[in-house]
């Protein structure tokens, strides 16, 4: 649809007016993601803000203005909230750039970068949670998750029915969530979330979905990307840094950091598996096609841990016999 000819859009400029501090301000396209949300840049001469258009009966708006507050309240670099109306599901907010970390990662500013993105996530699991009135990362979620795999990667994408095996390779892996210690989950920590913003910790967006889970599992998304890869070399030298500065700041016992390297293994199998059903429901259902360009290596990241783990060698063989997934690449 053409932006002038969009409802909502004219909607959203009648309700700037109040707050507009320069008649010639101009209001641009920032950027959308996989949800209804859309993003766009208001620029006057006193800055620029976020604006965000999120329609109330498709997004939990107010789950993510809760958030944003509790994030920024304890110092992380969130999106600061200047100005709401919920039943309209506009927002005004701080603006974080426009460079995410995927645009300025590269072998000589990996390290940094990443080492200062886990400083942030170690941050965000020190917040207290017993008191947030956060969903929980329970069995249901977690299970609910793992079948996109079974209905939009296996059976919309690729015709084939989930094995009856596959519930037992769910439940080992829902067993290995609720075991670890549960902390504030971002769900989303990724290259696209985290803004490079020089002389400034990362700044941090999409925390709406934010849940109380598993610890491994916003460090499985950051370092397990699956918009960009590194070896495995680079992978265990993060989760390293990680598990030390987790011991430090009183979030693993020497005793859990022992476990942790099999958690973010399983918790990444969860993950990725998910993803596969996400992306294929982004292609099919809200006609999204380009991040059926991001399977190959989202398969790739499951083979790695299926390989390793003789559990989990129903799937290895699975995965590597079926010819039409052996066909993606």
């Amino acid at each position: 649809m053409n932006i002038t000819q969009d409802i909502r859009f004219q909607q959203l400029q009648q309700w700037l007016q109040s707050f507009v501090t320069d008649k010639n301000y101009s209001l641009t396209p920032a950027s959308s993601d996989a949800s209804f949300r859309r993003y766009f840049r208001l620029a006057q001469q006193d800055g620029s803000f976020i604006v965000m258009d999120s329609p109330p009966e498709h997004e939990d708006n107010k789950a993510f203005i809760n958030v944003a507050i509790l994030l920024e309240q304890y110092g992380l670099n969130v999106p600061h909230i200047y100005q709401q109306d919920l039943q309209s599901g506009f927002l005004i907010l701080s603006d974080l750039g426009s460079t995410p970390y995927l645009s300025q990662l590269s072998t000589s500013t990996a390290d940094g970068l990443y080492k200062n993105a886990i400083d942030s996530l170690i941050k965000l699991q020190k917040i207290p949670c017993k008191n947030q009135s956060l969903p929980q990362y329970d069995s249901t979620l977690l299970l609910r998750e793992m079948r996109l795999f079974d209905e939009w990667f296996l059976q919309k994408h690729l015709q084939l029915t989930a094995p009856d095996w596959l519930t037992a390779v769910y439940d080992l892996l829902i067993n290995n969530a609720l075991s670890q210690p549960q902390v504030l989950v971002h769900r989303d920590f990724h290259s696209r979330n985290l803004m490079y913003l020089p002389g400034h910790t990362p700044g941090v967006i999409d925390f709406q979905d934010a849940v109380i889970g598993a610890i491994s599992y916003d460090l499985v998304s950051l370092l397990r990307d699956v918009y960009i890869q590194w070896s495995s070399a680079e992978q265990k030298q993060w989760v390293e840094y990680y598990i030390e500065q987790a011991q430090q700041h009183g979030l693993l016992t020497s005793e859990q950091a022992e476990h942790f390297p099999r958690w973010f293994d399983l918790m990444g199998l969860q993950r990725h598996l998910k993803i596969l059903g996400i992306f294929c429901r982004l292609n099919y259902r809200d006609n999204k096609p380009n991040y059926m360009n991001d399977l190959a290596l989202t398969l790739n990241y499951v083979h790695q841990v299926c390989e390793r783990y003789p559990e989990l060698q129903n799937l290895y063989q699975y995965l590597i016999e079926q010819p039409k997934i052996a066909a993606i690449k």
